[in-house]
């Protein structure tokens, strides 16, 4: 497999990208930054990298409900860079995202999948105040809340 693409050329990367304890999180992170704000460029396009990136064939009509390895595995890697951070005020966790859509294409939205698990990323958001999450109980809306956090379940 090719290496992947940088988000931002390279004399323009900050030396310090956020260190995520949460994919799921990570994942929130990059809708908003990528797709809502487009701040951390190029947007990914599933097409785009499937052709140039990964050297099995992915048959994108057929039902993919499941995340794409080499999709998850990008993500996972891209570093988000920390200069970004004051910009994330809200993240919407939505069946429908971009983001979901780009890893699993027919994602159906009705599974765990990317439910987010551990909050303490929300540390490296100074200006968080909005969240809205797919799969959390009332405990973790509450522990939010206590941190200033106006948080609800979708």
């Amino acid at each position: 497999m090719s290496d992947s693409p940088k988000t931002q050329p390279a004399g323009d990367l900050p030396s310090e990208a956020i260190d995520f304890a949460d994919l799921n999180f990570k994942l929130a992170v990059i809708q908003e930054l990528m797709y809502e704000q487009e701040l951390l460029t190029p947007q990914f396009v599933l097409a785009d990298f499937l052709e140039e990136h990964v050297d099995r064939e992915i048959d994108l009509s057929q039902e993919i409900t499941e995340p794409i390895p080499e999709v998850l595995e990008y993500f996972r890697s891209l570093p988000v860079p920390s200069e970004y951070a004051p910009s994330v005020e809200e993240l919407y966790q939505d069946g429908g995202n971009d983001i979901y859509l780009e890893i699993a294409p027919q994602w159906g939205g009705d599974d765990s999948t990317f439910d987010i698990a551990d909050f303490t990323d929300t540390r490296h958001f100074p200006n968080l105040t909005s969240m809205t999450l797919l799969g959390v109980d009332d405990e973790v809306i509450e522990g939010l809340r206590r941190k200033g956090i106006d948080a609800q379940l979708l």
